[in-house]
């Protein structure tokens, strides 16, 4: 696998907050029609069962396709990326740590960090090489995914981009194509949005305006 996500624009998650059972392979189908280049699943609410359902949808759904497929992360859940080869896990602040992560997925697998300030920013970049694949870093705006979390601004885009990390990063959250240029501006190049994108319509549609917006 080619974990490399340097060239990468568009970071797709699908979330069980906007995203019902029913409409969940259509939506992920859509994500990737769109250009997402990466697609997280995130079932926070969903015990596991539920969870490894949804996961199954999806990896039965790209064992399917004859289209090229995203990497895939799963949220938070260790055991569950363990079950399905390839599969990769993205953790937060108070998950798993990232290096006992890597040691239990092994180097062939794709692993990402959150982060939420400068402190937790320059902690994911002077991990071991190896241990990550990407960092995100947010939420940069107000968003309803997680709504105890207090916005890090644009702010905290700016000092992780004037690092000029080895490790590429996305910046996420309350991330829409209103606002897209004002996070690559602040010196982005890689995006994650959620509603915006899986609440249209055209999800398809609106994740290629998100890239187009991010690349001009």
């Amino acid at each position: 696998m080619n974990l490399s996500l340097h060239q990468s624009t568009f970071y797709g998650i699908l979330d069980t907050g906007y995203v019902s059972p029913e409409n969940w392979v259509a939506k992920y189908e859509a994500l990737v029609s769109g250009g997402a280049s990466i697609v997280q699943i995130r079932a926070k609410d969903s015990n596991q069962s539920e969870r490894y359902q949804l996961t199954e949808q999806i990896v039965r759904y790209r064992a399917q396709s004859a289209a090229p497929q995203p990497h895939l992360v799963i949220n938070d859940d260790l055991e569950l990326a363990l079950e399905h080869p390839g599969l990769g896990l993205h953790v937060g602040q108070e998950d798993l740590p990232a290096v006992e992560a890597r040691k239990r997925l092994g180097p062939n697998r794709l692993l990402g960090l959150s982060t939420h300030s400068p402190e937790q920013a320059r902690a994911a970049m002077a991990l071991p090489a190896g241990t990550l694949n990407y960092f995100a870093v947010g939420p940069v705006f107000a968003t309803q995914t997680k709504p105890t979390y207090t916005p890090v601004g644009l702010e905290l885009v700016e000092y992780v981009a004037k690092q000029r990390p080895e490790l590429p990063f996305f910046c996420i959250g309350g991330i829409n194509r209103r606002n897209i240029e004002q996070v690559i501006a602040a010196g982005a190049s890689r995006i994650v949005t959620v509603s915006d994108v899986l609440c249209s319509a055209d999800t398809a549609a609106a994740v290629r305006e998100s890239i187009s917006i991010a690349r001009k």
